[in-house]
Parts: C-alpha cells; sequence; structure tokens
C-alpha cells in the first residue's frame, strides 16, 4: 500500500535527518526540503517586513507544488516539512511579531486556505517535539550560515506555535514524537523504535506520544 507521511517540526528539529533514515530503512522516497532555492530568503534576512509577504507565497507555492508531487507518485514516500507549517507556524509568527503587515497576513492565508482545500493530505504527520537548547545544539552542528543569528527566543516562539498546531490539527492523524533522548543516527535502536510507533499510527492505533526513556534506549547496538 501506498503510504504518504511527513515529517514536521521547529528549525534543528531533525526533519531532515529522519526523512533521509525512513526512506533507506522503509525503501520510500525521501522529499527533502530545499531552502536556499529561495530568490527572497537574503532579502527577508535583511528586512523581513518588507519581505516576509514575498518570501512566505514563495514557500507556499514551492511547498504545493511538492505536496502535488508526492500525492502523483506511484511508491510510498516521506517529506521533509509539510505545507501547513509554512502558514500555521511560520507566517503566524511573523504576523504575531509585527514583520508581516495585517493586510498581507489576511491575503495570505486566504490563499493558502483555498489552495489547501482542494490538496488531499498526508497519511500521516509526524511531530518532532525538542526544547530549544536541543534544537540550538542542532542548528550549530550543522552550521548553516544564514541560521547563525537565530536566537533562543525565536525557538521559543516557534515551539509555542507549533504546539497549537498540532493541538487543533485535525486533517490526518498526528504521532508526537519527544526527541530530546532519542540519537536515531547513532543508536538503531531509536530508529526501530521511531519506525515501529509510526507504523503503529498508519493502523490507527492511538498511542499519541513517543517519549524515549534513555536509560532504556541507550542500550542496544549501534
Amino acid at each position: 500500500m501506498k503510504r504518504f507521511i511527513a515529517i514536521a517540526g521547529n528549525v534543528g528539529a531533525g526533519k531532515s535527518t529522519l526523512t533521509r533514515l525512513l526512506a533507506e530503512r522503509l525503501g520510500w522516497q525521501a522529499f527533502l526540503e530545499a531552502v536556499d532555492d529561495n530568490p527572497y530568503l537574503a532579502d527577508f534576512y535583511q528586512d523581513m517586513r518588507r519581505w516576509s509577504f514575498h518570501s512566505q507565497v514563495f514557500f507556499l507555492s514551492r511547498r504545493l507544488r511538492h505536496h502535488r508531487y508526492l500525492l502523483d507518485q506511484p511508491g510510498s514516500v516521506v517529506q521533509d516539512r509539510t505545507v501547513y507549517e509554512d502558514a500555521e507556524v511560520f507566517a503566524r509568527n511573523l504576523h504575531q511579531q509585527g514583520a508581516m503587515s495585517e493586510r498581507d497576513y489576511r491575503s495570505y492565508r486566504e490563499l493558502y486556505e483555498v489552495l489547501t482545500s482542494f490538496l488531499p493530505p498526508p497519511d500521516l504527520v509526524v511531530y518532532l517535539r525538542a526544547t530549544v537548547n536541543t534544537l540550538l545544539r542542532h542548528i550549530a552542528q550543522r552550521g548553516r550560515t544564514f541560521e547563525r543569528e537565530i536566537s533562543p527566543a525565536y525557538l521559543s516562539q516557534l515551539n509555542d506555535l507549533y504546539e497549537e498546531w498540532v493541538q487543533s490539527f485535525t486533517l490526518c492523524p498526528v504521532l508526537t514524537i519527544a526527541t530530546d533522548d532519542l540519537d536515531y543516527v547513532q543508536y538503531e535502536t531509536h530508529l526501530d523504535l521511531v519506525i515501529a510507533r509510526i507504523m503503529d499510527k498508519l493502523q490507527g492505533k492511538e498511542e499519541v506520544v513517543l517519549q524515549a526513556n534513555p536509560a532504556i534506549m541507550l542500550k542496544g547496538q549501534k
């Protein structure tokens, strides 16, 4: 049976890494987020209020195109970041912080709601929950230049919006994975646990949050 799952989470939560590992283990197609091809991104970081609407519309159009492409694939796919996060978390945060005007935000939301109403959702959203300290550690490890100035306060704001979004999201099932004590790169048993919970959720089992116990999980083969 074809499956379409999407990995959601804050900057530095480990979405791309988990996407690649799941695709390799399950033989699915991975579709990774491309952040460097946004022609507005550099301008956005220089003047957020001026360029936030343009940047978010670009991300929305690109994400919608990718989502449609993945729906049309014959085999199972796993996607790095969902189309929903752009609107429900990032654009909303820009509006709340005054970096997107009320007029631009309303226009953006209307466009998002109309377009996503025609788009079938994934079979499952996997939400990677991480504390700010974990996010900052991951961001430092990967060393992207444009992420160097991301503040703990900004990540905390996004975390709050992610939690609100996940609580209200009803288009498809959500599996929440608490990642602070997980290392599915170094420990194969951690990846095994994540995959088992994903499969359980796809089969309709109701466990909502995967919370690792490091005292148990750090045992086993790498």
